[in-house]
């Protein structure tokens, strides 16, 4: 079992027989493709029954993954929780690159079910497109809550319902009456408007 700690800079390898007994470190200093085939490579002196073990935080491991399944190598993926036993039961302490390849190598080993990277593009672009949106929602609530205090620093009295800037009717009216005043505060509240819309 070879277990990777992937950063966005740097990838440590360290190699563990089946008894998680260490048998090698190997440190990257990059994450190009050429980096990981170079992985991939070093992986060939522990044998064809080979398997990598990668914490499941795919932010920083998506491109290691899809670069080492197409050079046909078998990936797991560690959840993040199962991590924090494997440091505590080793016999290291501190926290370093080796130390957390290490725990994902040995996490691994304890738990043989894990799941298994595969590429999945189709998957993968749906996703992005669930979180694009998820963002872009709170983020347009974000400034719409700006602009509720905005306004109501502007005029007290004007209390537009909870959803009214949720439509075009209400962010038109907004617009217009906004465009008649001449402060700061009133253009960051129409800039606001511009934004939602």
């Amino acid at each position: 079992m070879l277990g990777i700690d992937a950063h966005k800079g740097t990838h440590t390898v360290v190699a563990v027989d089946h008894h998680g007994r260490q048998l090698g470190t190997k440190t990257t200093t990059a994450t190009t493709t050429a980096d990981h085939l170079a992985i991939v490579r070093v992986g060939y002196q522990f044998g064809a029954q080979r398997c990598w073990a990668v914490e499941d935080c795919r932010h920083l491991s998506r491109r290691l993954e899809r670069d080492m399944l197409a050079a046909g190598e078998r990936i797991v993926r560690v959840p993040p929780k199962l991590m924090a036993h494997s440091r505590d039961s080793a016999r290291t302490y501190g926290k370093s690159d080796p130390i957390d390849a290490l725990a994902v190598a040995r996490a691994a080993l304890r738990e043989p079910g894990l799941p298994t990277a595969h590429l999945d593009d189709t998957a993968r672009e749906l996703r992005l497109l669930v979180d694009h949106r998820e963002d872009l929602v709170a983020e347009r609530t974000r400034h719409i809550n700006r602009l509720r205090w905005h306004l109501h620093e502007i005029n007290p009295t004007w209390e537009p319902d909870l959803r009214a800037f949720t439509t075009f009717k209400h962010l038109d009216i907004a617009a217009r009456r906004l465009a008649g005043l001449n402060s700061v505060i009133a253009r960051v509240a129409a800039d606001l408007v511009a934004r939602i819309r």
